[in-house]
């Protein structure tokens, strides 16, 4: 429904209102007449409107011309708002009583006056509406006053009300009386105190008292000059600089508020001395500190004040939550600061009866408050609709938003091919150099200390096993030792000079899967193994190198949302899988014994034997007091029914690994609970991972039972004897080797390539509001430089890792420190900076020395921390919602935006499809060709394309709606 005001002159209306309105009375209130009421020719032309004349009202376009003024100012700033009303308190006089307050949503004074009500979603009857409407026509609206008082604000108010006509001269004292009477705020507390507030500085009733009745209203009546004088002289002689009271200072409600934040204030209340409505809207010049007007300390931008009759206080009091509800609205905001006069508000109040949504009455609860929603639709969209800009595609507008992640990188400036030699190189320092030095100081927080720690943790775990893996598969020619090496130096250095230092560096399975293939390879021919080695990481690197060269990273711009999500979701999965493997694992060797009866422990015995054959020296040897692993080297065996069952090492295992995975998860999630200071309960979300850990060591540390721990090299050498830390090139292989090594150098160009691009895509995606760009090419320099280092050194080769990498940013993500009461935190990006990095790999390479520490952390509190890091990673993942979908029936289904725009059926061939290539991609890693997986990931995006063509009617639409 369009209600807009009937075409009139526009008159500019600043200090002054219509004359001739002398004799009129608002309908509204009860005016005496035959003239129909307002509010049914507001209803009338309304419809009229909106059938027969043209979609442009005029109301929009004036709203238009003043949300589209250029303006060099800045954004308007947050408004606060108090609705007083005129109350009794106590039996005593009449007093302004602050009664609800408002930043975004509503909350109220509960009865009783002992608590604020739960933050909620204001209600308007559509009636307060428009008799709020009518108050803005009639009453008196004064924009850009210059007023440094609250006195002096009254003053011009009631002046300016008697020369248009609309309050008599000899009412004057008694509205100027009425209007400065005392501010009581909302201030008292119950003496039922949760733990929450044990500790918090406490504004009470009496420290009010003790401070404002000293500028208590003399019970004999002043005239209106003398109570002007009195208030003035007793504003600076009894309140602190500049004029508030000490409980506003104490107002813990404050941390709610931005800095620059203003206050709107409402006056609504019965009077017995006025015949028709005082009506007054206020805008100042510049804000200013009233006092205690407000219940917090700051300054004052707006005043609406509404005196009326007896006998319409329940319609006063709409009428101020209507007009406070209006200033909380973000359009509504903008246009009250930008108003030039009486017609720019009445169109302001037009635009928002717009976009209200009417309740039928009995169908709804109007006592049940709508609590607020976990996430609130910008109002971008309506302001651009009358600015005059593009129409940016907010949340949920467009189908690229139906997930999380993924898509909207192709345009970016990054990955745009510029035809000259290092031409993308090039830039991307240019792009880096002035966020070098903010890349130190930005990591001066609180929150860096603990992504650092869960990080690091991460990091070794990775290490150790890939290292143990690796040494396995190349009889110890690289190991634990030389993974620790290779991880600390490559990181180090590539966060120190990469273009993403979020990106964290790691050794991947399509890699392990290539050493053991070319040690193997090696071993059959007789070929030296490292010299090989060498040469294949020596014309991988120059590869790379080319490819920097010819930017030809620009071709990531093609990675659709299909092959992010598969990698990633394929990444996130072998780290769940691997984690479940490792303690599966453990249960076979510490194997649980099943048929354990507690009545027949005198049954259960193991003994370890001497050989039939025992050597002359051994014969002094008590064999039945060995251990099992002395009986084992002296060739005993062992003899029992229980000498193959470890009970309790399998079961502590596992709580320890479940328990440390479910109380990471419910910490993490700790931010958003109820319980504790917000603070309190962000530093536990921050350190989640890190207080996990340290609660399950205690545990395993508390009942003793001798799980499998964490084990580092404690010496600083090759883990095999036969190699150094230098490889030298040549001497070891047949000359046309070094020729031949392009060949397979060919294979890891390509999985470096792909590795290292897809998860800087899914590093750079937008959602995570990364502010310093990104630099595909300058780390693809840097792996490739790292590369030749490595392969010089005989260490493992590196490349960004995708789970470890997104739980880095997630350990960094920031969220606004002040948010409305019921609002959500808004997301605000990523702590973008280099420290936490390169502390992490600096740690990593001194943990050879830190054994004697790292030896109690056990290895299943460690793998729980793998669960995590896999499960996490997958939230938010649109291939996960998906996934879900299949079990639900419709009427459950969550309502995603490519829900809108695409058939069911068609969103679970894609999801169909998706789950194929997965599995494909699964099966393929787990055999020996697992060394062409790039190649298949490619291939795989490319099969998906061919099949959305086959199988989807309407491809193109269909898409980019679930790819993007």
């Amino acid at each position: 429904m369009r209600l807009k005001k009937k075409k009139s002159g526009e008159k500019r209306i600043k200090m002054s209102s219509e004359k001739g309105n002398t004799e009129k009375k608002l309908n509204s209130f009860g005016e005496k007449g035959k003239e129909r009421s307002r509010t049914s020719q507001i209803i009338i032309q309304a419809v009229n409107r909106s059938i027969f004349t043209s979609a442009v009202s005029p109301a929009a376009e004036r709203i238009r011309f003043i949300l589209g003024e250029e303006d060099d100012s800045p954004a308007p700033p947050q408004l606060f708002t108090e609705l007083d009303e005129l109350l009794a308190v106590d039996g005593q006089e009449m007093e302004w009583k602050e009664t609800a307050r408002w930043i975004k949503f509503e909350e109220k004074v509960e009865q009783g006056g002992e608590r604020w009500s739960k933050p909620h979603v204001a209600t308007l009857s559509l009636h307060s509406l428009f008799e709020l409407r009518t108050c803005i026509e009639k009453g008196s609206i004064l924009l850009d006053l210059e007023a440094t008082s609250l006195p002096q604000v009254v003053e011009m108010v009631v002046d300016n009300q008697i020369e248009t006509g609309l309050l008599k001269l000899d009412m004057k004292d008694k509205v100027t009386y009425t209007l400065l009477r005392k501010h009581r705020h909302q201030t008292k507390k119950s003496n039922l105190r949760s733990l929450a507030d044990i500790g918090k500085t406490v504004s009470s009733a009496s420290r009010i008292s003790s401070i404002e009745e000293n500028c208590a209203l003399p019970t004999s009546h002043l005239s209106v000059y003398g109570l002007i004088r009195y208030l003035n002289s007793c504003s600076r002689t009894n309140f602190p600089p500049p004029f508030f009271s000490l409980p506003q200072l104490k107002n813990k409600f404050m941390k709610k508020l931005p800095r620059d934040a203003e206050a709107s204030n409402v006056l609504v209340g019965e009077v017995d001395f006025l015949e028709n409505p005082f009506i007054a809207f206020v805008r100042l010049q510049q804000a200013v500190m009233l006092g205690a007007l407000t219940e917090v300390p700051v300054p004052t931008r707006f005043l609406f004040i509404l005196l009326g009759p007896k006998g319409k206080a329940k319609s006063y009091h709409e009428i101020g939550r209507s007009i406070a509800t209006l200033m909380s609205d973000e359009v509504f905001h903008d246009i009250a600061y930008k108003a030039k006069d009486r017609q720019d508000l009445i169109a302001g109040i037009d635009e928002f009866l717009d976009e209200v949504i009417v309740l039928p009455p009995g169908e709804w609860d109007p006592a049940i408050r709508i609590e607020p929603p976990k996430s609130l639709p910008s109002s971008d969209k309506r302001k651009n609709m009358y600015s005059g800009a593009e129409n940016i595609q907010m949340n949920g507008d467009t189908p690229h938003d139906g997930g999380h992640g993924g898509g909207g990188h192709g345009d970016t400036e990054e990955l745009q091919r510029t035809g000259r030699f290092c031409g993308g190189l090039v830039k991307d320092i240019k792009r880096k150099i002035p966020f070098f030095a903010s890349d130190f100081y930005d990591a001066l927080n609180i929150q860096a200390l603990s992504a650092i720690l869960f990080i690091y943790l991460a990091t070794v775990t990775n290490a150790i096993t890939f290292g143990g893996l690796l040494g396995d598969a190349t009889d110890n020619m690289q190991g634990v030792l030389e993974s620790f090496l290779g991880t600390a130096v490559t990181g180090a250095v590539f966060c120190l000079f990469a273009g993403q230092p979020l990106t964290i560096l790691s050794s991947t399975g399509p890699v392990l899967v290539f050493e053991r293939l070319l040690f193997n390879f090696s071993k059959d021919h007789d070929f030296d193994y490292l010299e090989f080695r060498l040469w294949i990481g020596l014309w991988s690197a120059f590869q790379c190198l080319v490819l920097v060269a010819t930017d030809a990273s620009f071709l990531v711009k093609y990675f659709t949302r299909f092959t992010e999500e598969g990698f990633s979701s394929l990444i996130s999965f072998i780290f769940i899988y691997d984690a479940f493997k490792k303690m599966i694992k453990l249960a076979d060797y510490y194997p649980i014994n099943s048929h354990f009866k507690v009545d027949y422990i005198t049954f259960y015995s193991c003994v370890c034997i001497a050989p039939a054959q025992v050597k002359t020296y051994n014969n002094t040897i008590d064999w039945p007091s060995l251990t099992k692993k002395e009986c084992w080297k002296y060739g005993g065996y062992l003899v029992g029914n229980n000498c193959n069952y470890v009970p309790d090492i399998t079961l502590m295992s596992f709580i320890l690994f479940f328990g440390t995975y479910t109380c990471s998860m419910a910490l993490k999630k700790f931010k958003a609970s109820r319980y504790f200071p917000t603070t309190a309960r962000k530093l536990i979300s921050d350190f989640a991972i890190i207080l996990s850990i340290l609660i399950f060591c205690g545990i395993d540390a508390l009942v003793g039972v001798d799980t499998p721990k964490l084990i580092v090299p404690s010496e600083f050498k090759p883990t095999s004897p036969h190699r150094g830390w230098f490889v030298p090139p040549f001497g070891g292989n047949p000359w046309w080797v070094y020729l031949a090594a392009a060949i397979p150098a060919l294979l890891v160009t390509i999985l470096i390539f792909m590795d290292q691009q897809i998860t800087a895509v899914i590093v750079n995606r937008k959602e995570h509001k990364l502010k310093k760009g990104a630099g595909y090419h300058l780390d693809l320099f840097w792996v490739a430089v790292l590369m030749i280092i490595c392969s010089f050194m005989a260490l493992p080769w590196y490349v960004a890792a995708t789970v470890i990498s997104i739980a880095h940013i997630d350990s960094l993500k920031m969220e606004t420190e002040t948010s409305a009461p019921g609002e959500q935190p808004k997301f605000l990006g990523v702590r973008e900076q280099r420290v936490t990095g390169i502390i992490v790999f600096i740690l990593t390479g001194v943990s050879v020395f830190m054994a004697p520490i790292l030896k109690f952390i056990p290895m299943p509190v460690l793998y729980g921390v793998f669960l995590y890091m896999g499960v996490a990673s997958l939230n938010g993942v649109q291939f996960m919602d998906r996934l879900k979908l299949l079990l639900m029936p419709l009427k459950h289904q969550p309502d995603f935006i490519y829900l809108r725009h695409v058939p069911l059926r068609r969103v679970h061939l894609f999801t169909f499809l998706q789950v194929v290539c997965l599995a494909l991609l699964w099966i393929l890693k787990s055999t020996v060709a697992a060394i062409i997986f790039p190649v298949m990931v490619g291939g795989v995006s490319s099969f998906y394309f061919i099949s959305g063509s086959l199988y989807l009617k309407h491809p193109t639409k269909h898409i980019t709606a679930l790819s993007w």
